[in-house]
């Protein structure tokens, strides 16, 4: 196959004082001349690097550093967290060459020797290479400037950060709890088991946990508290539900005939038909098949309760084993059971493979990942890089040789053997009513993935975030699936002095020599000791295989779950990085005892605040959810099970462009928030059209009242007027002459008699009108100078008004008509009391 030629991609910075034609021949490292560069000197603040999180602190760095898997430039850093890439040119993290150091599986030192084609001797440098592999699909190699200590300083940092001595050194325990403080799981484990009993009005709290009185039961089932101190089993919670039928001394006895006393207990449970999903581990019946145990037939009998019609369900005892290995077991006194032993049983064997085969399988997906992406570690046999043009050398054989690679792996013949049996298992609960007891051999590995897709599929809760948060915690962190040895971190021995240590794996040394890599230069590289802290026979992506199994039925059932792939991406990232304490030791008693739900930080805290923080609209939130849609179980058909590669997280580093299988989604999304947004501004307009409304109305009822004030005083200064002209015609019967001025006042002249000068009558300006019917007052003001005492009133009550008596006498007693003041007489007509007398009507009519 034809050497690719040499990529121009790199950073220019790097290129400038490299000499082009000096170039041609080189191997796949794409070698440069160092030596032609004149070393700058870096300094990088770090009071200024704003992308380090809470606690996270630079250990060592390296300047002038080529991530070769895209040819970039710049700065590695080493943090007690991270490695961190920094791009020369822009100074931005370069997400691929970021990597929390708990994710990486491994690291090597590597020297390439690049042959040139020249017939002298080649003076160019060999290349110092670093090699980091990680846990989540990618493998990135960084070269270093020759003649320079930078690759030890960063190795050795490396050395020390991704081993630390002590389970205390991790990030999370430096970190702290912060702001996602975490609640103790214990607490949320009962209140599953309160949901799945049915126990609505029950509510745990920690002083429930401490006074031990969380015993509680239905018809069928109950809480036992018999492994509160963790006793019993080491790897049990300390709670767990049995048969209400079965005695905590039964359970003791029955323990001991599972293998490390992991006896069958209910993971979930119909709440309408009674059948049960139940786990335990693998049965000592020894070589011969021949052990027995009455209490363990006894608790496995009781997990099939009676149906409706009073027969016994029929009981399925899945060994999610291959049955050859389940034999094989026989020889260590483990085994399977034998149907005659367990009444109305059938054994069923799935043929799962173990943790090993699991493990060499993820190595090979990861090393096809990187020989046929885009970003190959080694520089030069991702074929797509130069535009497709060379894929595969350009020929048939080549490419069905890179296709028939990524089946040879299994991965997804194991991810399909796992959703397949999962789905049998929920099938026979769901459509036969049936009770499924599951196990492997320590039924904490295959026991676990099954069980949960089981449940998953069987309850719609636990396809929401908090169903799935309370299934991770019950079947995986609660059941002892051993996370510090599958995932590779830390781990707790001894059991009194609880000595913290770490397994260490012995480096093989060798480079990662997929399919298809060739390169013209050599290989060398140093010795062992530079692989990441986990032990080989132990260590195994099977919770990785879990979340891949769980992002395949999403891929099925879009409608079906209210999380995204994004989310998946997300927790399965945060995971394997050790940031938060969730995830840490193998056992809940393991974690327990280290206090890391005080110490460290809460994981499902952190994702929850990242949701929050956008609302709806965030990508872990799935657009296409209908809880309506999928409100029962999920029962596919086999025909449905054929995996495919998990885009998010399989291509993400290798093929970037490629794996955008959520641009779909995040369509979805944008169209979401934008009908959200209309919708807002629709709700804003309707109230805006409701206030206006409001508005009209009230304008209308307030242009009503004015209305009818206007008639009101309409109709007042009509009677008013009718009031002022029977008052003038009366004083003009009585010879006086009535003058109106402009501002409405008017002057009487009194012919008849001389003592009277003037009479001036007005509307007083503080009156006021009572209702609509009451005449205003009016009064009549005479000026008599030469007034004197009770005469002149006398005289001009006679004179104006025609009721005087002659005797002196009125017959008007209570009119109030006259009245004394220090200078004028005043004559003021009470219309009340004209109202009450009997006056002609004809005297008040015009003439």
């Amino acid at each position: 196959m034809d050497v690719p030629k040499h990529r121009a991609t790199r950073t220019t910075s790097l290129r400038d004082a490299s000499d082009s034609s000096k170039m041609e021949g080189t191997g796949s490292w794409d070698a440069i001349e160092w030596t032609k560069i004149e070393p700058i000197a870096r300094f990088v603040s770090h009071a200024n690097l704003d992308f380090l999180i809470e606690a996270e602190q630079v250990v060592a760095e390296g300047h002038g550093v080529v991530l070769v898997n895209t040819d970039d430039a710049g700065t590695l850093m080493v943090t007690n967290f991270r490695l961190i890439f920094l791009s020369e040119g822009t100074r931005k993290v370069i997400s691929l060459g970021t990597i929390p150091l708990a994710t990486i599986e491994k690291f090597n030192k590597m020297v390439v020797k690049v042959q040139s084609n020249s017939r002298h001797v080649d003076k160019t440098p060999a290349q110092r290479l670093l090699q980091v592999i990680g846990k989540d699909m990618r493998i990135i190699v960084f070269s270093f400037r020759p003649r320079t200590k930078q690759r030890r300083v960063v190795f050795d940092a490396l050395l020390r950060c991704t081993k630390p001595a002590r389970l205390w050194d991790l990030y999370a325990f430096a970190s702290g709890p912060s702001r996602f403080n975490n609640t103790t799981p214990l607490v949320r484990l009962l209140d599953e088991y309160s949901r799945l009993l049915c126990l609505g009005s029950f509510c745990a709290s920690i002083d429930i946990i401490e006074n031990g009185s969380y015993t509680l039961s239905n018809d069928l089932w109950r809480i036992s508290s018999v492994n509160s101190n963790y006793t019993m089993c080491q790897s049990y919670p300390f709670a767990f539900i049995v048969p209400k039928i079965i005695s905590d001394d039964e359970v003791l006895q029955a323990c001991s005939f599972r293998a490390r006393c992991r006896l069958p207990v209910v993971s979930w449970c119909h709440p309408l038909t009674g059948a049960v999903v139940a786990r335990s581990s693998q049965p000592l019946v020894g070589l011969m098949m021949n052990m027995r145990s009455n209490m363990d037939e006894k608790l496995v009998a009781a997990l099939c309760s009676k149906l409706d019609n009073g027969s016994r369900r029929k009981l399925y005892i899945v060994d999610a084993r291959p049955r050859k290995n389940a034999l094989a077991n026989g020889a260590m006194g483990g085994g399977s059971e034998s149907s005659s032993n367990y009444f109305q049983s059938e054994v069923v064997f799935l043929g799962i493979d173990n943790i090993h085969a699991m493990r060499d399988s993820f190595v090979r997906l990861r090393e096809y990942m990187d020989t046929h992406g885009r970003t190959s570690s080694d520089g030069m046999s991702s074929f797509l890089r130069q535009g497709g043009s060379t894929w595969g050398g350009g020929n048939l054989s080549s490419m069905s040789a890179s296709v028939s690679t990524l089946g040879d792996s299994g991965w997804l013949l194991h991810v399909q053997n796992v959703l397949a049996g999962a789905a049998w298992i929920a099938a026979r609960v769901a459509m036969e009513n049936a009770s499924v007891l599951v196990h492997c051999s320590d039924g904490w590995d295959r026991t676990s993935q099954l069980v949960s897709l089981a449940n998953l599929l069987l309850d719609p809760y636990y396809r929401t975030f908090t169903g799935f948060q309370a299934l991770i915690e019950k079947d995986w962190l609660a059941f002892g699936h051993p996370f510090s040895d599958r995932v590779g971190m830390p781990s707790v021995s001894g059991t009194g002095n609880m000595a913290f240590e770490l397994s260490r794996q012995p480096s093989t040394g060798n480079f990662s020599s997929s399919p298809g890599r060739q390169s013209s230069g050599t290989f060398s590289s140093q010795p062992p000791a530079s692989s990441h802290s986990h032990n080989s026979n132990n260590y195994s992506p099977i919770f990785l295989q879990w979340v891949d199994c769980v992002s395949q039925l999403l891929r099925m059932y879009p409608f079906a779950f209210q999380f995204s792939a994004a989310f998946l991406v997300d927790f399965i990232d945060c995971m394997l990085s050790c940031r938060f304490g969730n995830f840490l030791c193998n056992s809940e008693k393991e974690r327990q005892q280290c206090n890391v739900f005080e110490a460290c930080g809460c994981l499902w805290v952190y994702l929850a605040d990242l949701r929050t923080s956008e609302g709806g609209s965030h990508v872990h939130y799935n657009p296409f959810y209908d809880p309506l849609k999928h409100n029962g179980p999920l029962l596919p058909p086999a025909a449905a099970l054929a995996p495919t590669l998990w885009p998010q997280f399989h291509l993400r580093w290798a093929c970037p462009e490629e794996a955008q299988a959520g641009e779909i989604e995040a369509q979805c999304r944008k169209i979401l928030i934008k009908c959200s947004e209309m919708q807002k501004g629709k709700e804003m307009a309707e109230r805006k059209a409701k206030e206006v409304t409001n508005s009209m109305e009230s304008l209308n009822a307030e242009l009503r009242r004015e209305k009818q004030l206007n008639n009101s005083a309409m109709n007042m200064a009509k009677t008013t007027s009718k009031e002022n002209m029977a008052i003038k015609r009366a004083i003009q019967s009585m010879g006086c002459k009535v003058h109106v001025s402009g501002s409405g006042e008017c002057t009487v002249d009194i012919e008849s008699n001389p003592d009277i000068l003037c009479c001036s009558s007005r509307k007083e300006s503080n009156s006021t009108v009572r209702d609509d019917k009451t005449d205003l007052p009016v009064s009549v003001l005479v000026t008599a100078d030469d007034v004197d005492g009770n005469s002149g009133i006398v005289r001009v009550c006679e004179t104006l008004c025609p009721f005087g008596s002659g005797g002196g006498g009125c017959r008007w007693p209570n009119g109030g008509c006259a009245q004394q003041g220090s200078q004028y007489v005043g004559l003021k007509a009470n219309f009340d009391a004209f109202d009450q007398l009997s006056i002609d009507d004809s005297y008040f009519k015009s003439e």
